[in-house]
């Protein structure tokens, strides 16, 4: 499925949400009962497509998904509390996350991070790389065509040290693999370790202990190899450097700041709903 078929797809699927939203939101609504501190727009069509489409439409996935998401968000609140990208201009300035300006053949937004020799671990946080990842896809999480085909993610470990790998705990890990396999609205189809050196493996192993057989089966290792890549992605999606034809510049990472700072606003929105904030004693 191509992305134009995609698009035209989420279009099609959107005419019949509309539809249909409104019996969903009742559906929602009676789930909720009960949950009195859970503030949420369950009559804003546009917010709850983005969790019923992840869950194929049944409304108690769906509300189970709203709620993993805002606990999640909630037990992070270091990571979330104001999260802006207009307070996050380091992560960007690093220029080692970036959203290709296409998408791959099956029509699904591609994000790479760059966590080896572009890392400059002194000046950039791994809760910083985590808070820029989140800020991508929360916005790709509005992009119709994205909750339809989903998202992959590239990590190149190319020149990764071993100063770097201390970076990384078992408290870390554990928190983005909670994310990913509980509290992201979106479909992560894949995600692509390419260029590790041998010294991954002990990043890796930090991972392993809290993944479920799903996700664990959707990450996939290349090393240097990029035929192995070009089974998933193909060459006409991917830029030269991972053996690819597309000939598309890259969107640096200070020109994706600009870009979200101009949707502070709708950040400001989607930091505001969620649970009530318990008062501390």
């Amino acid at each position: 499925m191509g992305g134009v078929e995609v698009e035209a797809m989420s279009d099609i699927d959107w005419i019949r949400i509309s539809r249909i939203c409104a019996g969903y939101g009742g559906d929602l609504k009676r789930e909720k009962v009960g949950e009195t501190d859970l503030r949420v727009p369950l009559d804003n069509d546009t917010w709850l497509v983005k969790f019923l489409r992840p869950c194929k439409y049944y409304p108690k996935s769906a509300y189970e998904l709203i709620k993993r998401y805002y606990a999640f968000k909630i037990k992070h609140a270091n990571v979330y509390d104001g999260l802006l990208p207009s307070r996050e201009k380091n992560i960007f300035q690093q220029d080692i996350l970036t959203v290709q300006p296409n998408r791959d053949q099956f029509g699904r937004r591609i994000l790479v991070i760059e966590l080896g020799k572009k890392w400059k671990h002194k000046k950039c946080s791994l809760d910083e790389v985590f808070k820029g990842c989140v800020l991508f896809l929360e916005a790709a999480m509005l992009e119709p065509a994205t909750q339809v085909a989903g998202a992959i993610v590239i990590f190149d470990m190319d020149g990764l040290s071993l100063q770097q790998t201390w970076q990384f705990t078992p408290q870390f890990a554990k928190r983005i693999v909670d994310w990913l396999q509980d509290a992201v609205p979106l479909r992560i189809k894949n995600i692509h370790i390419v260029n590790e050196p041998y010294i991954f493996n002990v990043v890796f192993a930090l991972f392993k202990p809290f993944l479920r057989e799903k996700l664990r089966g959707r990450i996939i290792f290349h090393g240097t190899n990029r035929e192995s890549l070009h089974q998933h992605i193909s060459p006409e999606c991917l830029p030269e450097c991972y053996g690819g034809t597309l000939n598309l510049p890259r969107i640096e990472g200070p020109q994706w700041l600009e870009l979200l700072i101009l949707s502070d606003k709708e950040y400001e929105a989607i930091n505001s709903y969620g649970y009530k904030k318990k008062e501390k004693k």
